[in-house]
């Protein structure tokens, strides 16, 4: 393909759990395949001890889960706007600043990318949600400027943003035949994001589109979010969380919210964390649970127990139940997970989710039965009571489903090229 058929630039969707690279040609889908010939590339870097090397994506998850010695880190979005972001970790026996382990990924998707087109890249449109960190705009404004600084240690010139919502409008734009007022609702990993669009077919190639955008916003709850209420609801009891103390408190629950978040799984594992915990198993009134919880720190089974839990977020989008086989580290032990169950735990999340849409309709001054399309994209989209939820605001509206992982990327690439030719 001669090269003027070719945009100049990348579009990146860096996200909480998967990771896309739109590249727009003629006559091609953007999306590059990253890794066994999928278009998505896993948020994950493990560093092999043995073999003294990073590993990215499923490759990453398998060489973890095989038992190699080493430093699994996923979720690596979620440092953006955390406190995190100014301090390091260790990593391979040495300090490794956050900042750097952000660069080391979005470094392997630009290599990635250019080793498809053959050539380097200077420009990128990379997506980001409608907010990084709920109501600080400082703190929203540092994350934004470490991804640029980021970028520009990679070698990017030529850097700026697209609301990841307004990319996954500009993708679904591509396949309709009349003007809709649209609200895209972008439940991602880390956040939930929305924006009430008006979109039509000749408005595609047109550059500037903001007297298109009606609202944005979001709120900073996610996929991840929903793991951590399902652990804590129906698997951390079994590992003692709730225990009584004999002083009629319950057991601290700082132990059982690091394992059900999986940046900090680690912290559980720590010289400091097992004391305190052998120290408090005396002063518990059944030992149970806290048992079970020596054992899973012993097999350091804590990333393995959370990806458990999100397969079975997973399935309990298709089905009513589903149980994890808790075997090895108990004969017998299951814990068990109803949809209710699920359903229940993250009730509090689905409200904060309706009044953000609520918000976004009140400063767009847009009446809910108004709305033509309900557009649902990102990974964590397919929940059903996310769904039902939004979906019983907005009466009239039809509800179509996007690309869940592919959407926001291929709506990057197009505005790569719209931006930098």
């Amino acid at each position: 393909m001669p090269h003027s058929q070719a945009a100049r630039a990348l579009g990146i969707d860096f996200g909480t759990s998967n990771s896309t690279v739109g590249w727009w040609r003629d006559g091609v889908e953007p999306l590059i395949e990253l890794e066994d010939g999928k278009i998505t590339l896993p948020s994950v870097i493990f560093f092999n001890a043995e073999e003294r090397r990073p590993v990215y994506g499923r490759l990453a998850l398998h060489e973890y889960l095989e038992g190699y010695e080493g430093r699994l880190m996923r979720s690596l979005k979620s440092l953006l706007g955390s406190a995190l972001l100014k301090s390091e970790t260790t990593v391979l026996g040495s300090a490794l600043p956050f900042k750097d382990l952000l660069g080391l990924f979005l470094g392997e998707l630009k290599k990635r990318a250019e080793a498809v087109a053959g050539h380097e890249f200077e420009s990128v449109v990379l997506g980001r949600p409608v907010f990084f960190v709920d109501d600080d705009e400082k703190a929203d404004r540092e994350a934004q400027d470490t991804l640029v600084a980021v970028a520009q240690k990679l070698g990017f010139k030529d850097i700026s943003f697209q609301y990841e919502p307004l990319a996954a409008a500009f993708d679904y734009e591509r396949s309709i035949t009349r003007e809709e007022l649209v609200l895209i609702v972008d439940i991602g990993g880390g956040t939930s994001d929305f924006s009430l669009v008006r979109l039509a077919p000749e408005r595609r190639e047109v550059a500037d589109r903001q007297a298109d955008i009606l609202a944005t916003g979001g709120v900073h709850i996610g996929g991840t979010d929903f793991d951590k209420q399902l652990s804590l609801q129906g698997v951390m009891p079994l590992f003692g969380y709730g225990s009584k103390m004999k002083s009629d408190a319950l057991m601290p629950t700082s132990y059982h919210l690091n394992l059900a978040t999986w940046h900090t799984i680690n912290a559980v594992y720590a010289q400091k964390s097992q004391l305190a915990l052998k120290n408090m198993r005396y002063d518990i009134v059944d030992a149970t649970g806290i048992d079970r919880l020596f054992r899973l720190i012993e097999q350091r089974a804590g990333h393995w127990l959370a990806m458990q839990v999100e397969a079975s977020k997973i399935e309990l989008s298709d089905s009513q139940r589903r149980d994890i086989d808790l075997a090895r580290i108990e004969p017998a032990l299951v814990a068990e997970l109803p949809r209710e169950l699920f359903e229940g735990a993250i009730e509090p999340l689905l409200e904060r989710v309706r009044g953000g849409v609520m918000r976004l309709l009140g400063d767009a001054d847009v009446d809910p039965a108004k709305v033509d399309t309900v557009f649902f994209t990102g990974g964590s989209s397919g929940v059903p009571a996310l769904r039902q939820s939004v979906a019983a605001m907005l009466p009239n509206a039809r509800h179509v489903d996007g690309d869940r992982f592919g959407g926001i990327g291929n709506g990057l690439a197009i505005e790569a090229f719209k931006r930098y030719g």
